[in-house]
């Protein structure tokens, strides 16, 4: 009954079928298999729809055999909804999920799972050992003291979620509990992240040689936490501050939670979305290549000195229709076209200073406008949203469009 899983992480950029093919391939051979159990797949930068690009043809490996099922690995809720909107069948998101670190269960997270079937592996729910007896009423630790990337990188949790008094007093209400059940704190944390309903198993580090750490670990399958202690837990966690973000913002967007604190570690460059053509000193253009641009011969956006334009923007990449019938996938698929545009000419989301909506059924107003709310949020640019009869083209249900002005620093 042993089931393997694979993990592919490919370089920021453009993504090409044959590319897909060769890294599948080379698990299978790695782990002499003829189909991988569960292909997860990260990406660094949702700017660039390559990533879509990666899972449909995952997709096409899976339709022929060569994987029998795909997940995906710190992908925020936003864009599993359109994922999984998009066909993509996902049956996994793996997320760092622990005590401190409770994003995994805001709703938007919850509700992209309900809707959708994914179920989530977490990794992390012992913080690289820190929530263990290990450093049970410890001082805090210098940078200096700290002595595995797990551990530099858990200390950022810590620090971001209220510090170290507040993780100690978390700490200690756990220890109580481990000592009223005979079990480790360890045993704890990783019973209370099982007890999420949207999570199919935890995935704990190894001690290769140390069977007393599986022995331990197999305590935390007899072990029921009580509705008492759930509240003891929660009444620590409200000393806490949350993770700032979604689950995976942390490779992604700033405070960089990682053991180096930026992405040094990881990736070296990321290229800008789109190819900007520079038609003279202050106009340039870029394209997003779908072939409504080549047909009608427009611009996805248009810079001009200081200010940029973007034409009116539906979910589409290439000739697909993204998000299926599920507005709030097309619309933050729209935005992320939106400020890919905007950025591949020298700005950013923040820049916007107007943006217009148009949506084919009334019905779906208040949901485009909690999208556009969340992604506008302290940007509040001014917004006119209508009714219209019809888009041009049966499947679509929202178009965008907006301005932006980059100020001279």
């Amino acid at each position: 009954n042993l089931q393997l899983f694979s993990k592919w992480v490919p370089k920021p950029g453009k993504v090409k079928r044959k590319s897909v093919r060769e890294a599948v391939e080379l698990a299978l051979e790695r782990m002499n298999k003829t189909s991988i159990d569960l292909m997860q797949y990260h990406t660094w930068y949702y700017l660039d729809p390559s990533w879509l690009d990666a899972l449909l043809y995952l997709n096409e490996l899976k339709e022929e055999g060569l994987i029998n099922h795909i997940g995906v690995t710190n992908f925020d809720s936003d864009h599993l909804r359109i994922a999984c909107a998009s066909d993509i069948p996902i049956i996994s998101n793996q997320i760092s999920h622990s005590l401190i670190d409770q994003r995994a269960s805001s709703q938007s997270m919850v509700d992209v799972c309900n809707e959708y079937g994914v179920k989530l592996l977490a990794y992390g729910v012992v913080m690289g050992g820190f929530l263990t007896k290990k450093w049970l009423n410890k001082k805090e630790p210098g940078a200096d003291e700290l002595q595995t990337w797990s551990e530099m990188k858990y200390k950022r949790f810590i620090d971001a979620s209220g510090g170290w008094s507040a993780y100690q007093n978390l700490l200690k209400v756990i220890h109580q509990i481990a000592n009223d059940h005979h079990v480790s704190i360890a045993n704890i944390c990783s019973r209370y992240i099982l007890d999420n309903q949207l999570v199919a198993g935890i995935i704990i580090g190894a001690r290769l040689g140390q069977s007393n750490h599986i022995d331990d670990n197999l305590n935390i399958l007899k072990t029921k936490i009580s509705k008492n202690e759930i509240n003891m837990i929660r009444n620590a966690q409200k000393k806490l501050k949350p993770i700032p973000g979604d689950c995976g913002d942390e490779y992604r967007k700033r405070p960089y939670l990682t053991a180096s604190g930026d992405l040094s570690h990881h990736i070296q460059k990321i290229p800008k979305p789109y190819n900007t053509k520079f038609i003279s000193k202050n106009h340039k253009q870029v394209s997003s290549n779908t072939k409504w641009e080549h047909y009608a011969s427009y611009s996805r956006a248009v810079r001009f000195k200081d200010r940029i334009l973007v034409s009116g923007t539906t979910a589409t990449h290439d000739d697909r229709v993204i998000g299926g019938s599920d507005i709030k996938a097309q619309t933050y698929f729209i935005i992320d076209k939106i400020e890919a545009s905007i950025n591949s000419l020298g700005g950013s989301l923040k820049d916007v200073i107007r943006t217009r909506i148009f949506i084919k059924n009334l019905s779906d107003w208040e949901l485009v406008a909690k999208v556009h709310g969340k992604k506008f949020k302290d940007i509040m640019p001014t917004n006119t949203l209508v009714q219209i009869h019809g888009l041009i083209g049966d499947d679509y249900l929202v178009e965008i469009e907006a301005e932006a002005v980059i100020e001279k620093k």
